[in-house]
């Protein structure tokens, strides 16, 4: 059976799903978008459970193309199911197999094509793919994975006394190179017509359109090289931040992580660094930035601390500053933050003190941190009597924000870092936040909205942080919503579980611009629509919101005592006269914003 495992004869022996229409059949909308791929087929790539064959056969009927599954097709060949090819003859041989199908199949002229979950993982896989075809990663969050995988019991990977465990294992090995395709959409709960939608959608949007008597001309890559050009560079945003000797630049774009080591080789001759990052960063993206160091020739070390907001703390940051000085790192060495927030304030406050001041990489790998806490100098550690408190303000010498991390995080991270880029239209930019109104599905998407999204938010932080650095002024816009934010984080202590910080931070954007309102500050309309959009993206706007929340207004009024903004004990807001017309506001009554918090808990 193993020599014969697939036919070889001029006829293919897949079987081509005939609900497709034919050509003759397509509308305006179909010819257009076939016509302008130029005879490249659309391979479906993504984990087990994302939706591959359920959208790709609703795809090809919408496009009036073929539709193939490549499981399907290898099992017509073989004669048996997957599950009895694994069994019999071992995931090695089948993946062999599954290459040769997948590379035949793509030569058959032009279709969508449905691929297994561990194809996309072989490079040579992926070449074949990038030469004939269009790769759309459909990217979907494990809760809903694992709904529809226990649906079937033909899945050979999940034969394992944990299923669940098994599939984060995959997630986490899997991701990052699915990330490598060349369009991403999320594949959530909801009509699988949704998702085709969302396709042809985002491909109208970035197809180049073709003139007459063109051919192919290749789709510019949302998170991998170009497509038959992959020695093109992709494109990279750069944002200035401009504080005189102090200046740095924030590098916006896919792929950073690798080219981090000529970065630094570039910028900084010489140095050697202190790699400072947590146990889930490092499985993702530690090796591809120690390999890209050791390429540039850069002696480095690592120092890898739990995830999570705990490691915010006096003993881990005792931990990464003895882990630098042991390392031999000097004052003209840098130390790297590889991670989120957690590890860009810790890592950051590590750099401020250790020989009293070393130069200092920020790599965010969360869309908060690429939007908000990487750039601006603000590092430290928590107390427990509240959230960053103990710290400095030290700048960076250089952002990486390498867009195609963020492929790899959780959707709820994802969207809690979210709340930051809203933030900023609600300060002062009304039209970014009507455009992010507009514009937010593509956001979530990875498409070019993303990085124009990171790249104005951070434009605006950038700004901000230019007029008043250490915020003796307006730079305590910046919070708007943290202080309420801030306190909720610490009434639930720090439970990532409960309440990650860009959760805080949505739910406190909605406390500020509800108290506005009832303070008369802006109108119930204005108040309305910034809670609105929040909502509609899945954020939280309400306290009660909170899993297992159980603290009353007098605790929380108690928690905010502790924000960096109280002055000789009165209560410093950001509050809002609209949208994008926020403003600093002392000496709030304390019993103000105790009968707004009664009034919020009673929801």
């Amino acid at each position: 059976m193993t020599e014969n495992f697939f036919r070889t004869s001029t006829a293919s022996p897949f079987a081509v799903d005939q609900t497709s229409p034919s050509p003759q059949r397509r509308d305006a909308r179909a010819a257009n978008l076939v016509r302008r791929l130029g005879g490249r087929s659309i391979v479906l790539v993504g984990i087990m459970g994302s939706g591959k064959t359920s959208v790709g056969r609703r795809l090809a009927a919408r496009l009036g193309l073929d539709f193939v599954d490549a499981d399907a097709a290898i099992e017509t060949a073989a004669r048996m199911t997957i599950a009895e090819i694994f069994k019999r003859h071992g995931e090695i041989f089948f993946r062999d197999r599954e290459h040769h199908v997948i590379a035949r199949l793509l030569t058959e002229g032009q279709k969508v094509l449905a691929t297994g979950g561990g194809a996309f993982m072989r490079e040579d896989t992926r070449a074949s793919i990038a030469g004939l075809g269009l790769s759309i990663w459909l990217k979907a969050d494990l809760d809903v994975l694992m709904r529809r995988v226990r649906k079937r019991s033909n899945r050979p990977l999940l034969h394992t006394e944990d299923p669940e465990t098994t599939m984060k294992r995959l997630i986490a090995d899997r991701y990052p190179v699915y990330a490598l395709a060349d369009v991403t959409v999320m594949s959530s709960d909801g009509p699988h017509d949704g998702v085709v939608e969302h396709i042809l959608t985002t491909l109208e949007r970035d197809l180049p359109q073709l003139q007459p008597g063109e051919g192919a001309i290749a789709l510019p890559a949302q998170n991998g090289p170009a497509m038959n050009t992959p020695s093109a560079a992709p494109p990279v945003t750069r944002v200035p931040v401009e504080l005189g000797a102090r200046r740095y630049d924030i590098l916006i774009g896919s792929h950073l992580i690798e080219e981090a080591g000529s970065q630094i080789a570039r910028l900084f001759p010489g140095s050697a660094c202190t790699i400072v990052t947590d146990r889930n960063v490092a499985e993702r993206h530690l090796p591809s930035l120690e390999a890209g160091l050791d390429m540039a020739g850069i002696r480095h070390t690592r120092c890898v601390v739990e995830p999570g907001e705990a490691s915010k703390s006096y003993g881990v940051f005792a931990t990464v500053c003895d882990a630098i000085i042991e390392a031999r790192m000097e004052r003209r060495d840098l130390v790297i933050a590889l991670g989120g927030g957690v590890i860009g304030d810790l890592a950051g406050f590590a750099a401020a003190s250790v020989r009293r001041g070393m130069r200092f990489v920020q790599i965010p790998t969360s869309l908060l941190s690429q939007v908000d806490s990487s750039v601006g100098g603000k590092t430290g550690i928590n107390s427990r009597h509240g959230k960053n408190l103990v710290g400095a303000f030290h700048q960076p010498s250089l952002v990486l924000a390498d867009t195609g991390a963020l492929a790899t995080l959780p959707e709820r991270e994802f969207r809690a870092g979210y709340a930051e880029v809203a933030k900023y239209g609600l300060i002062n930019d009304p039209a970014f936040f009507t455009w992010l109104e507009q514009n937010w599905r593509g956001v979530f998407g990875a498409g070019p909205e993303l990085t124009q999204a990171i790249a104005t938010s951070c434009a605006a932080k950038a700004a901000v942080v230019i007029r008043d650095e250490t915020e003796q002024g307006d730079r305590a816009l910046l919070n708007l919503g943290h202080t309420f934010g801030h306190a909720l984080e610490a009434l639930t202590g720090f439970d990532g579980s409960r309440l990650v910080h860009g959760e805080g931070v949505a739910i406190g954007l909605a406390c500020a611009f509800r108290f506005s309102a009832g303070l008369g500050l802006c109108t119930h309309e204005e108040s309305d629509r910034a809670v609105a959009h929040l909502a509609a993206v899945g954020l939280p706007t309400r306290i009660r919101a909170i899993q297992g929340w159980t603290a009353d207004a007098e605790t929380i009024l108690h928690a905010m005592y502790q924000d960096k903004k109280v002055e000789r004990g009165t209560l410093t807001f950001i509050l809002a006269r609209g949208i994008g017309r926020s403003f600093v506001a002392k000496n709030i009554p304390a019993e103000d914003v105790r009968a707004f918090l009664i009034d919020e808990l009673k929801d």
